[in-house]
């Protein structure tokens, strides 16, 4: 039926050839063979495997009266349906059967399969190496076509746990109808729903599971598309269940729709002198061989029908095997045929070896003979289970413990040249031997691909491939390869293609701006040497300037009426707690560390309570001198120095009393924040206690209210003397900036949080500074004549 499969007998022949030549495998005996065809039928097949048991020329299971043969081993079934069929009447006699085709995992079960063995690897290596290549290539949007039966629905059902664990999808599964056993219709139906499927997903690459019956429909369609490119322009992984090429090896289908296909195939490897053996074939005399003259024919006809001219009249048996295309004919063998060579070899050797205990390997003598020939058969399966050898081509044959072949399987690129002549380019490997990580390999250098894809890697996905700083969000209702890209939330990142998911960056990194990578954070405070703190160092320095000059000022005209009209002593408190305040601005200032968090807040609260405490005593003494200057009255007894000054110190121990529980408990303290800013973290000093904080702010501002409204009631008096009115201004400046400082101080951050703070310092005491002191200056220095005790008592005289 297939010329090409001839290649399998001749392999077979070679093998048997190379053994009786041998003189050290089986000395003094010659290995013979029997050759049968079940031509795909079932009912051949249990009659061939009958006549196989019976004597030569008759039909007589069970009758054995020939000498000169004895049945050891049957090498056989190209498909797995057919090595069960053998199975079924050869397991009856526990004779061993080797398998050179078969991949069903059901001839695994030794249960069912006890003397069952595959000279080909089991499917699950080839599983494990398509998953391999699909991730390789990154083909995750695949198409499925398997023939409609048992071992198609097997393959799919394994296949798609395999694809969904690693996150691969099929667009679609296609059934193949079984050629012998399907109607017209069906096979046209079948054929229209391939159509529909190839030309409307974005597949480029489709694996094909089959045999070469099922399989040979599928190219017929193929051919029968010609040109258009949604139907034929793909990427065709192939098994190793089938020859592709067989399919055309009568010349009748074009090969061109698999060109660039990558294909599963038995490993193999070159087998010396095998060429020699094709060349020293003659078919003027076949020597027994019924096939080789009707193979010569077959191909010099096709030769004629692929456009060989000039063919001669007697063209040589040598001169054909380099004309043949491969198609037809390969000189190398296939995966298929350098099983059965293994298998000869394997059933030699285990002859061998039952006799190879003989002393100095001497030659079987007739008696020696004789005791192999009574053997029975099933004594050879514990030598076949532990036979472990390196063939001629240098590759180990051995068996696992499910009796099969492990060796694993080659991948090779198909080429197929515009003559339809084809050759194959073995550019992977699926090895099940190997070392961990090492089992699959791939040189994508050596590939060539389909026309279509002008020499490029082909893409098979179902959405585009979402890029650095993007994860993949599936869509409702799709499958998982249809996805969207979605860019990673902020501080997350993503550095791969395709991510699932976005990653966190570390606590002491943030996300760049493309969101591919993690960059340090900038260490954030309120330094003195950017533009921000220049300015509030500058700021600090120039009022405490000011406010040491006035302080000299006064001092100096300590003894004028207008520096001892409203007691000198508060005055110096004031002055020296406002310039204290300026100065104390520049704890804010810098990195924080434990000292200067514990000295920051308590400093400034209890140097702008004495403030605010002397402006209270002031105000209260301003009340008391117009009062005492009335007749009778009894309020000059308080006007001491020692009264005022006890008001200053008793409003001070307050604030100070307050700063002393919150440091007892709990005291403020420098902290990191990760999380207020995503590109910074801020070095700032935490409160340690809130409460407490805001406790003594509202004792502060407590003070500041009582002074204002004090300072407020007195602003009439006469303004000669009166300085309840400048007091009134100040304090009334020195709310303001306070009542505003907590919600902007709360709705800021880091450095900028500490600016407002410093700002609200520097603003509240310059406020202080300028309503209440720069009148005084004014007239000390400007208008010393208004300097003078008649001007200050004129209102009163």
């Amino acid at each position: 039926m297939l010329p090409k499969n001839y290649q399998h007998i001749l392999a077979f022949v070679f093998a048997v050839h190379e053994i009786n030549e041998d003189p050290k495998l089986l000395p003094n005996m010659t290995l013979g063979f029997r050759i049968s065809d079940n031509y795909y039928f079932g009912r051949m097949t249990y009659a061939t495997t009958l006549q196989l048991l019976s004597e030569r020329g008759r039909w007589a299971p069970n009758y054995k009266c020939d000498t000169q043969e004895k049945l050891w081993a049957i090498i056989g079934g190209l498909s797995s349906e057919t090595s069960i069929q053998m199975s079924n009447v050869l397991g009856i006699y526990k004779i061993p059967q080797l398998s050179y085709g078969s991949f069903d995992p059901a001839l695994s079960d030794k249960t069912h399969f006890p003397f069952f063995y595959r000279m080909v690897p089991n499917e699950e290596p080839q599983y494990k190496g398509i998953i391999q290549l699909l991730l390789h290539f990154k083909w995750i949007w695949i198409g499925l076509v398997a023939p409609n039966n048992d071992g198609g629905e097997t393959f799919v059902r394994t296949l798609m746990v395999l694809l969904t664990e690693h996150g691969i999808c099929a667009a679609f599964t296609q059934w193949l109808p079984v050629t012998f056993t399907s109607t017209e219709k069906s096979i046209l139906m079948g054929m229209e729903k391939i159509n529909s499927s190839f030309s409307e997903s974005k597949v480029n690459v489709i694996i094909v599971i089959g045999d070469l019956q099922t399989l040979f429909m599928l190219s017929i369609w193929l051919d029968e598309q010609g040109r258009n490119r949604s139907l034929i322009g793909k990427v065709w992984v192939m098994t190793a269940q089938w020859d592709f090429t067989a399919v055309n090896s009568q010349g009748l289908l074009s090969l061109r729709p698999f060109h660039g296909a990558l294909s599963f195939t038995i490993h193999t490897n070159e087998v010396p002198r095998f060429w020699d053996f094709l060349q020293s074939l003659d078919p003027q005399q076949p020597n027994g061989d019924i096939f080789l003259q009707d193979f010569f024919k077959y191909a010099i006809r096709n030769l004629h029908y692929s456009g060989v001219d000039s063919l001669e009249v007697n063209i040589t048996w040598t001169k054909l095997m380099d004309l043949l295309p491969g198609a037809h004919f390969e000189t190398s063998m296939t995966g298929q045929s350098y099983s059965t060579y293994n298998a000869v070899h394997v059933v030699a050797r285990v002859l061998d070896a039952m006799y190879s205990p003989r002393p100095n390997k001497r030659k079987l003598g007739k008696r020696d003979q004789w005791k192999l020939w009574n053997m029975p058969q099933w004594q050879l399966h514990h030598l076949l289970r532990t036979i472990r050898f390196n063939n001629s081509a240098g590759d180990e044959v051995s068996f696992n413990e499910n009796q099969d072949w492990t060796a694993g399987y080659d991948i090779v690129n198909c080429i197929v040249f515009p003559n339809e002549s084809f050759t194959r380019v073995k550019v992977g490997r699926m090895d099940p031997e190997a070392r961990k990580g090492q089992a699959f390999s791939i040189k994508d250098d050596i590939i060539t691909w389909n026309d279509w894809f002008n020499q490029t890697q082909p893409y098979s996905v179902c959405s585009e491939s979402c890029h650095f700083g993007y994860r993949k969000r599936e869509q409702e209702g799709k499958p998982v390869c249809c996805y969207q890209c979605t860019q990673c939330p902020e501080r997350m990142i993503s550095n791969q293609t395709d991510a699932s998911h976005c990653e966190n960056c570390p606590h002491m990194k943030h996300s760049n701006h493309k969101q591919d990578h993690c960059i340090p954070k900038i260490i954030q405070f309120l330094s003195f040497g950017e533009s921000l703190g220049i300015v509030s160092v500058f700021s600090s320095l120039c009022l405490s300037l000011i406010t040491g000059l006035i302080l000299v000022t006064v001092v100096k005209y300590r003894n004028t009426p207008v520096v001892k009209a409203n007691n000198r002593d508060i005055t110096y408190i004031l002055l020296l707690s406002l310039l204290l305040s300026f100065l104390c601005s520049l704890l804010f200032m810098g990195q924080p560390n434990k000292v200067t968090c514990l000295l920051r807040q308590t400093t400034f609260l209890l140097v702008f309570s004495v403030s605010v405490s002397s402006v209270l005593a002031k105000t209260i003494t301003v009340i008391m001198a117009f009062e005492a200057t009335k007749p009778g009255s009894q309020i000059r007894k308080w006007l001491r120095k020692r009264v005022t000054n006890s008001i200053v110190l008793f409003c001070s121990l307050g604030q100070l009393a307050i700063c002393a529980v919150w440091l007892a408990t709990k005291p403020p303290f420098p902290e990191l924040d990760m999380h207020s800013q995503s590109r910074e973290i801020i070095v700032q000093c935490h409160e340690g206690s809130v409460t407490m904080f805001y406790c003594a702010l509202s004792y502060m501002g407590f003070l500041a209210m009582v002074s204002f409204l004090v300072a407020f009631l007195s602003r009439n008096l006469p303004d000669s003397f009166n300085e309840a009115k400048f007091i009134s201004f100040s304090m009334l400046v020195f709310c303001s900036v306070w009542v505003c400082f907590v919600p902007t101080y709360l709705s800021t951050k880091g450095k900028y949080m500490v600016a407002v703070e410093i700002f609200s310092i520097l603003a509240s005491g310059a406020g202080l500074l300028c309503c209440i002191f720069f009148p005084k200056c004014y007239i000390i220095i400007l208008k010393p004549t208004l300097n003078s005790r008649r001007h200050v008592m004129s209102k009163w005289s």
